[in-house]
């Protein structure tokens, strides 16, 4: 090999290996590292053989292009509301059963997440599927990871199911003579079988290794342990705030909030309340022990030892407030700010009380704290907030009562009548229908149709152009579009045909049933430390040429990178829906290894023997 090839293939292995820490570390979010892989494959054209036009060409990808339009459709589907009645459905099926309750949550979501993209399935059962947990006395935890896990596999189930399918397909048109992609229900079979060997091991072992981290019977004050960062205390008549309104007091004091004040049977939720405080008001603060000790002290208010702050507190008897949990997705525009550059307090009257990430829980210095993708935060907020942060993407809040404008006259099935179903329902399912049948006929590339579909919609009313640039989770549109070019660089150096080596190596001293399988769990591995976008970027093209050099089912090497990719359970960070249960599961690390460790093993085993015995060597 010529040095100068020699070289370029260090540099664009250099980049691969800078693009890896920086997807696994994410010291700067993923698409902007993207980005950066896009500008440095063109400043180092001279090695990585890539210029500025194929730089950019994950722009116009046609697979790009297909995903955007599929979480379009996706998001028209949604807010009909259709899967929100699931809910209601699914509620009267349990009965109370903890083990029905899996399994319709499992038994669900798994087959919509076949044609509706799974992430925005996912935001859409976690309150419900925590609403059947309170149903059933059980813990969330029980079932959301068991939630996560069952989207995933639903989107082996057609070639929309996912966008690593999507991008597979692609790749299957470029790299293997006398293929145009993948059909719509071509791997249909095999990812059926997949579905059910995951259920089967979800309602089994999978249950029984399934920690219950959060307490069925814990409220929200437990939950966070917040028993020492919530405290009554009662206005003296000496105090300087008498005659100050609520929210006047509570800016003169920035170390706490005031999240109530409570005057004989009422109560008023604050801190944005600008009635006037009188003494003997009873006033509920948020701060840690030592600001409130310092509070009592400043503002002469006495502290109710006695009495604790309970989630009842707010739930009964405030009628504008109301604490909540909601998650930060990968899209919201609130990740990298700062809880107070969101505005969430200063113009939506919600107050974040605090932060679960991961296995950590932050509940001091809040306001200076950044958010990050798959916070839990817990916040005191106001119906019309949660609607707003439900309707604008911003934030997934996971309480459904959350939701409602609490009557205390309200009888309980008033509060939990079913959610309505738009009449656009079986307009926006049928749009989607189609666009599955063009594309599964072969009357018009996927991507066409997909667009199609979306024009129909927006000019049929299911959907506003405004919701459907918000469904777009355009941080993966440019993951996607910039590692795209990376592939790009590793097939013009050379760099994958030198991967490719390592397959044919393999070849030389293992069956190729053998290798196939090895494969299959090194790039799920490796999905599940970065993402699988960026896996099937970097793994087809040297699944394919290795397969092509081993005389192999190149179309059979490009699935099981495929599949491997669509699969990465072991990690909360590999997948997008893991990340979104982690917070509201309060799981750690070690459990989406040991639960979905041996899944994805055993969905190794079963996916290479499948896609042998369906498509052979």
């Amino acid at each position: 090999m010529p040095l100068f090839e020699v070289s370029g293939v260090v540099v664009v292995f250099a980049l691969v290996g800078l693009a890896l820490v920086a997807f696994v570390t994410e010291l700067v979010p993923n698409d902007v590292t993207a980005i950066g892989i896009v500008t440095s494959l063109v400043v180092l054209e001279p090695w990585t053989g890539v210029g500025a036009r194929a730089a950019i060409s994950g722009f116009a990808n046609p697979a790009t292009i297909t995903i955007i339009a599929m979480y379009m459709l996706s998001a028209g589907v949604e807010q009909t509301g259709v899967i929100g009645r699931l809910g209601a459905l699914l509620a009267e099926y349990i009965d109370g059963n903890e083990f029905r309750a899996l399994f319709a949550t499992v038994g669900t979501a798994g087959p919509i997440a076949g044609v509706v993209n799974n992430t925005p399935v996912v935001a859409v059962f976690i309150p419900m599927i925590t609403d059947l947990a309170e149903r059933t006395n059980t813990s969330p935890s029980k079932l959301l990871l068991p939630l996560s896990y069952a989207a995933i596999l639903g989107g082996t189930l057609t070639l929309i199911g996912t966008s690593t399918n999507i991008l597979a397909s692609d790749f299957a048109g470029a790299l293997i003579e006398g293929r145009d992609g993948i059909g719509m229900f071509e791997f249909t079979g095999l990812g059926i079988v997949l579905l059910l060997v995951g259920t089967a091991y979800l309602l089994t072992v999978g249950r029984w290794l399934t920690p219950a981290r959060i307490p069925a019977d814990a409220d929200h004050v437990s939950e966070f342990d917040l028993s020492d960062h919530l405290a009554f205390v009662r206005v003296r008549s000496e105090s300087p705030a008498v005659g100050m309104s609520l929210d006047a007091f509570d800016a003169a004091h920035p170390e706490i909030r005031i999240l109530q004040l409570r005057r004989g049977g009422d109560a008023r939720a604050g801190p944005h309340a600008d009635v006037p405080i009188e003494a003997e008001d009873v006033l509920v603060v948020h701060g840690s022990l030592q600001a409130v000790n310092r509070f009592r002290e400043e503002a002469d208010v006495r502290h109710l030892v006695r009495e604790s702050v309970t989630a009842d507190t707010f739930e009964t008897t405030a009628t504008d407030g109301t604490l909540a949990r909601a998650i930060v997705p990968e899209h919201s525009g609130y990740v990298g700010e700062t809880v107070e550059e969101t505005g969430m307090d200063d113009f939506h009257r919600t107050t974040v009380l605090a932060i679960r990430r991961g296995s950590e829980l932050i509940r001091t210095d809040l306001r200076t704290r950044t958010l990050q993708p798959g916070d839990l935060l817990l916040v005191r907020t106001t119906p019309a907030s949660a609607r707003y942060f439900r309707d604008s993407g911003e934030l997934v809040v996971v309480d459904k009562e959350a939701f409602k404008d609490r009557d205390p006259e309200a009888s309980v099935e008033e509060i939990d009548e079913k959610p309505p179903i738009s009449e656009k329902t079986p307009l926006a399912v049928g749009i989607l229908l189609g666009v599955i049948g063009v594309a599964a006929l072969d009357l018009l590339p996927i991507v066409i149709a997909a667009l199609g579909g979306v024009v129909v919609m927006v000019t049929t009313g299911c959907l506003t152009t405004a919701d459907a640039y918000d469904a777009v989770s355009w941080n993966v549109i440019f993951l996607l579009a910039g590692v795209i070019p990376l592939g790009v660089a590793l097939t013009e150096t050379g760099g994958a045909s030198l991967l490719a080596d390592l397959l044919v190596a393999l070849g030389g001293v293992l069956p190729l049933l053998a290798v196939l399988f090895v494969l299959y769990v090194a790039v799920g591995i490796l999905a599940s430390v970065i993402t699988p976008v960026a896996t099937i970027v970097l793994a087809i093209p040297v699944a394919v040429e290795g397969a092509a050099r081993l005389g192999a089912n190149e179309f059979s090497f490009l699935l099981a990178a495929m599949f491997a990719s669509a699969t990465s359970l072991a990690t909360p960070i590999g997948y997008q829906t893991n990340l979104m249960v982690y917070g509201p599961g309060g799981y750690e690390f070690a459990d989406f290894i040991r639960v979905g460790g041996p899944l994805q093993l055993l969905l190794a085993v079963v996916g290479t023997v499948g896609i042998a015995v369906i498509w052979g060597l």
